[in-house]
């Protein structure tokens, strides 16, 4: 399969486009056809090495993926392959082909929810969900602005390009 890989902190010109082995769920484990991805601002940082957490080069970037189930692990309760999903966290990232996810991180994708959309789910509705319920404590009937909202934004997995930064 093909996985973008970063093997030294950097720019984007760090980004390698590279044939890796295809991945087979342990227990517990699904394997994802990845049909999008989320792209989040600490992608940006964990690649130039300036995030709180350095992974271990080299890395495949990237935590959230929307696509179909390839197969799943010993002991997965509530997936079977072909099922359309969306993950929050992966244990081998996101920028690939497939991605190797805990049972727990991955997530039904409605029908009506595209995997685009899908992919777009987990970074930015739980910084929005912190932000207004938790941090702001947020009141029905009470005003709110949105001041930007452009931190994240979905590839769809085509042609293997690296995406603009």
């Amino acid at each position: 399969m093909k996985a973008v890989r970063v093997h030294e902190f950097g720019g984007p010109e760090e980004l390698k486009v590279e044939d890796v082995p295809d991945l087979k769920a342990g227990a517990g484990q699904v394997v994802l056809q990845v049909k999008a991805i989320g792209v989040n601002p600490y992608d940006t940082y964990m690649r130039q090495g300036t995030y709180a957490i350095k992974p271990a080069l080299p890395y495949t970037p990237g935590s959230d993926a929307a696509g179909i189930v390839n197969s799943v692990g010993e002991g997965v309760e509530g997936f079977a392959p072909g099922d359309h999903v969306y993950v929050g966290g992966t244990l081998t990232g996101a920028y690939a082909e497939q991605a190797l996810a805990e049972a727990w991180q991955a997530h039904p994708l409605p029908p009506n929810v595209t995997f685009a959309q899908g992919a777009g789910i987990n970074v930015p509705y739980a910084t929005a969900f912190r932000a207004l319920w938790q941090i702001a404590r947020a009141q029905a009937g009470e005003t709110v602005l949105i001041h930007g909202a452009s931190g994240a934004w979905v590839w769809r997995a085509c042609n293997w390009r690296v995406p603009p930064e």
